[in-house]
């Protein structure tokens, strides 16, 4: 079946009035029509780092749970995401990817991101020191066999033993390596791109913050061509001007994420991540025990509109909530852009970027 959608197209470099036609799950053509109308329509966001939303959560490796934070974000336009676990046992990450296996298959989730457990002590944020480690590759390579295919992304502190080697065991295995909380030297991020990694976690936080003598992670990730840095845009992780400074100094290698954990779209109380308390007030997620600030309630439209009113003209924010993200995971000949052979993901926004309707593989949410 056959469906055309109007609106102000945005395009890479462009926003034209104009009309998608979709065929049945993929995007026919994308063609100007002055006709148009004023909605936006843009194409469905793609997610790197999300923990959870709507009061349910990826950290436990529940599947009915996972299956229904993941709903929860598609009614916000994420069309595809990652399902992020915190530091963890490796019994639960194990018990985890088997449980999330045939949401990979059916489409609900694109893949697993495993935020840890091989980070930094010093820049834990929210993680669980209890379950921090240094990276092992007998772990890794049973999770990678186990998961077949369904692991996309690990973050790794690049400091710590044997961070090097997993890096490189996760890239030759096509899994993405990820960068972040980290107290390392510019040296060594640099050491950890140079091995393979091709992400940076939500730069800026859980990092040692830069200093014009010893740069550290923040500028080694903003000024590597290699490296997508995600930016977590809620006003509270990041300050609109770094927000805008980020995005300039990193043209198209800027992901837009979330770090959503179950709080997302719930009220103000109390939560868990990772076997701690958070207190959430004013949508600010914070631990009980230090206040350290624990994920996020964001949700990508809310990111994307973040980006806008930081100054950041459509296309830029596009770019950053759905084709750069998809290009990291190696899925941007399929998603991320509203293109010819595409899959049909796209959000229909009013004029002040709320989210009136979602489709997903054509199908209208």
């Amino acid at each position: 079946m056959t469906e055309k959608v109007r609106g102000r197209v945005v395009r890479p470099g462009a926003v034209v009035p104009g009309v998608v036609d979709v065929d049945g799950p993929t995007i026919l053509s994308v063609a100007e029509d002055p006709r148009a109308g004023d909605d936006i329509i843009v194409p469905g966001f793609v997610d790197l780092h999300c923990h959870g939303g709507g009061g349910h959560t990826f950290t436990r490796g529940d599947a009915a749970d996972a299956a229904q934070a993941a709903s929860f974000h598609l009614r916000h336009g994420t069309t595809t995401m990652l399902a992020s676990l915190v530091s963890s046992p490796y019994e639960l990450m194990r018990d985890a990817t088997g449980a999330y296996l045939p949401l990979v298959a059916e489409g609900a989730i694109a893949g697993i991101h495993f935020e840890g457990p091989y980070l930094s002590a010093v820049r834990c944020g929210a993680q669980n020191p209890e379950f921090l480690r240094d990276p092992a590759l007998e772990e890794l390579s049973a999770l990678v066999k186990l998961g077949a295919g369904t692991i996309r992304m690990v973050t790794i502190a690049p400091e710590l033993r044997g961070a090097l080697d997993a890096v490189r065991f996760l890239v030759e295995h096509g899994v993405v390596a990820a960068l972040g909380h980290t107290d390392a030297t510019y040296e060594q991020t640099v050491a950890g791109i140079a091995a393979g990694a091709t992400v940076g976690t939500h730069v800026f936080n859980g990092m040692r913050p830069p200093h014009h003598r010893e740069p550290g992670p923040v500028v080694a990730l903003l000024d590597s061509p290699s490296i997508v840095c995600e930016l977590v845009a809620d006003g509270i992780h990041l300050h609109d001007g770094m927000l805008r400074f980020a995005a300039h100094a990193t043209t198209y290698r800027s992901a837009l994420v979330t770090d959503a954990m179950d709080a997302a779209g719930m009220p103000d109380g109390s939560y868990e991540l990772g076997g701690q308390e958070v207190t959430v007030a004013d949508r600010v997620a914070r631990l009980a025990r230090d206040g350290s600030i624990a994920g996020s309630t964001l949700t990508m439209d809310a990111a994307f509109r973040q980006a806008v009113g930081a100054g950041l003209d459509l296309p830029t924010a596009v770019a950053m909530a759905s084709t750069t993200p998809a290009r990291a995971l190696g899925l941007g000949d399929q998603v991320g852009a509203l293109e010819a052979g595409l899959r049909a993901d796209l959000v229909v926004l009013s004029a002040d970027l709320q989210v009136k309707r979602v489709m997903r593989a054509g199908v209208w949410i």
